[in-house]
């Protein structure tokens, strides 16, 4: 909304008056909060302050008749504002462009609504997020028969890759209706024939790489180092390439996809992975990449957009869709590994819904209306009274 002044009273001895506004919301005490003050307008009777823009939760609390107080003040260096004058409107009276308000002569110029959309707008519309897990089956994270090895198994507690499934795939199941996850492999030399694969199905069907829910993942993941052999080098592109394949053919905002790579280290596919991630970020997809073990990850902060864009043969990736975290920063010092995957889960999962966002934004997709509430049949809703 924009406001402006008329002939205001001149409250500088030399000179005009430098006037700015100051909004109240009310609370349910009757006490007042200040929500938005604007600029100070140099020197005049007649100032036109800028349009600005305010949640109408900040503004009324969504109370659509509740007072709202605004105050004109005559702005001084030495802080001690003189008071012009005051008038009350509520949010009801400025929608209607209720425009002049008392003998002070502010005028409500314009007045625009606009209703922001949501991550969970779109959910309750019904797009569908689809998880994908990739587990990187390099040697350097060790023969998982040892206990030093990244991968190992043991009787008593979950390993770090475990963990790091656990902690971001028990959330974003949540979000997947049918919670079958493909889930891969990369790295590691195949059985029978010892082939070396960046693109594997962790359950063993390469035609139906699905499983059932994390647990489900989670038994493939421990089947497949019972069976495959620890080689490398570390390619991420593949199973990038692979989820893109599908983020590709939906694009209409139906689906949004999220490739999960748990990896112990040094990317060696490097120019390949910046090419795959500036072509993935035009697709509805985002990728977490969560580092396990003592390795240095200087290459995965480059891959991570938030500093600089990624870019790969002079091509700018349209948006950042890759948050990188090294799980070694969440591990509770205590020993509480409950605490330390809520930690990971908490900041692994931050930028998801802004990158969702913004690549449903700059396609101009909005949600569709959520259905109606399921009633079972033969119960009448009842009323509340």
């Amino acid at each position: 909304m924009q406001f402006c002044g008329n002939k205001l009273d001149k409250k500088d001895f030399f000179g005009k008056s430098d006037p700015f506004l100051v909004f109240y919301r009310s609370n349910e005490d009757g006490t007042f909060t200040i929500c938005h003050k604007t600029e100070v307008v140099k020197n005049t009777l007649d100032p036109v302050w800028q349009a600005f823009k305010i949640p109408v939760r900040a503004l009324c609390n969504g109370d659509y008749d509740r007072t709202i107080k605004v105050e004109v003040y005559d702005w001084d260096r030495d802080g001690s504002h003189d008071f012009i004058g005051e008038f009350s409107t509520s949010y009801r009276e400025l929608s209607r462009g209720q425009s002049q308000f008392n003998v002070y002569e502010v005028t409500l110029l314009s007045f625009l609504v606009d209703t922001e959309v949501t991550f969970l707008d779109y959910i309750k519309g019904g797009t569908q997020i689809n998880f994908t897990v990739a587990i990187d089956f390099t040697a350097s994270n060790g023969n998982p028969a040892q206990p030093t090895s990244l991968h190992y198994m043991s009787p008593y507690q979950l390993n770090t890759y475990a963990m790091a499934l656990r902690a971001v795939g028990e959330i974003i199941q949540d979000y997947d209706s049918d919670k079958m996850f493909p889930a891969l492999g990369f790295g590691a030399k195949l059985p029978p024939d010892g082939r070396i694969s960046h693109e594997f199905a962790l359950n063993g069907n390469p035609q139906n790489p699905y499983c059932n829910g994390i647990d489900g993942v989670m038994e493939a993941y421990y089947q497949s180092l019972k069976s495959v052999q620890l080689y490398g080098p570390t390619n991420f592109s593949p199973v990038i390439n692979h989820v893109a394949r599908y983020a590709a053919s939906v694009k209409d905002g139906s689906q949004y996809f999220i490739l999960l790579i748990i990896t112990d280290g040094v990317i060696s596919d490097m120019a390949q992975t910046k090419e795959s991630i500036v072509n993935a970020a035009s697709l509805p997809m985002s990728i977490i990449i969560v580092g396990v073990g003592p390795a240095e990850f200087d290459a995965m902060i480059e891959l991570d957009g938030d500093e600089v864009r990624i870019s790969s043969r002079g091509r700018y990736a349209e948006r950042d869709i890759v948050q990188f975290v090294p799980f070694r920063d969440y591990i509770d010092r205590t020993g509480n590994h409950i605490l330390s995957m809520a930690r990971l889960a908490k900041d692994v999962l931050a930028e998801i819904p802004d990158q969702f966002l913004s690549y449903m934004r700059t396609r101009g997709i909005k949600p569709s209306p959520a259905p109606p509430p399921y009633t079972p049949p033969g119960h009448p809703l009842q009323t509340q009274i």
